[in-house]
């Protein structure tokens, strides 16, 4: 009987060669998604054109924003805004007002002010015009002639004939009633008020606008 002849094994792969085949397959794997992503990007156009639409958008906006902040500073600076306009407006006849009372006149522009005859000697240092709005929170005070106050009831704030406050959060704060010129021409008192323009650009006078009413 004839013995067959051995047969080597093949050798078995060594850790190199092992570690070789492994770094080889990483690089396919990348290699391939890259390739894929590319197709992915070459095959959609819409999303390329969108992409760069949006880039766009975005900076076109911040250029806007850019220039239009400066377009307000420049626009402040060159074109400052214009001082406020004052007129005289017929209030009241003097002779209609007896000492101690007051009446609510209505400014052009809404405001509502308080007007109180103090005196009786005749001329525009009898009377006195106060803002009747709180400088607090903007409620309406009031004049309290027996109490010789202006009052708010809010928060109780009070003030003197002078308008200076004396009680409550308008106090604290050191706050006063704003007051408003007067003068006399011809026994009518008139008040020196803002003005509003109207639309043909003439501003109102006493003889179109507002007057006041006895409190």
């Amino acid at each position: 009987m004839v013995n067959a002849p051995d047969v080597p094994a093949p050798d078995e792969p060594s850790d190199e060669r092992a570690e070789e085949a492994r770094q080889t397959a990483g690089w396919n794997d990348a290699a391939d998604a890259a390739n894929t992503a590319d197709a992915a990007v070459a095959a959609s156009p819409e999303r390329r054109r969108f992409l760069g639409d949006v880039s766009r958008v975005v900076m076109a906006a911040g250029l806007i924003g850019g220039y239009g902040a400066f377009g307000l500073v420049a626009g402040r600076y060159l074109y400052p805004a214009r001082p406020t306009e004052m007129i005289w407006q017929y209030v009241q006849e003097i002779d209609r007002m007896p000492v101690g009372s007051s009446m609510s006149y209505r400014g052009p522009s809404g405001e509502t002010i308080t007007v109180v005859r103090q005196a009786g000697n005749g001329d525009a240092d009898d009377f006195i015009a106060l803002s009747s709005t709180c400088p607090h929170l903007g409620c309406q005070v009031h004049w309290e002639p027996q109490n010789d106050r202006y009052f708010c009831p809010c928060h109780s704030g009070a003030f003197d004939p002078s308008g200076v406050a004396t009680e409550g959060p308008p106090a604290e704060a050191g706050q006063s009633l704003p007051r408003y010129p007067l003068r006399i021409d011809g026994g009518l008192l008139f008040i020196e008020v803002p003005a509003v323009r109207l639309v043909d650009g003439e501003t109102n006078d006493w003889t179109k606008g507002a007057g006041g009413k006895k409190a």
